[in-house]
């Protein structure tokens, strides 16, 4: 018996919008809704970013109702 464990959660996924940077030397994502702008530029290295999908664990961003 295993005492103390805690029954392991179910990952929730789903097909997310995201934004990639467009430079080739830099893999930096950003969530739909964790951008800081209506058009994102990367916040490594400056560059544009594109919109795309990806399945990903479901997050919900709550500070966005604040403003």
């Amino acid at each position: 018996m295993a005492f103390g464990r805690k029954p392991e959660e179910e990952i929730v996924t789903e097909e997310t919008k995201v934004w990639e940077c467009s430079a080739d030397d830099c893999n930096c994502w950003v969530r739909d809704n964790f951008k800081s702008s209506e058009t994102p530029l990367c916040p490594i290295c400056k560059s544009e970013m594109t919109s795309t999908t990806k399945v990903l664990q479901v997050v919900n961003n709550n500070s966005q109702h604040l403003f």
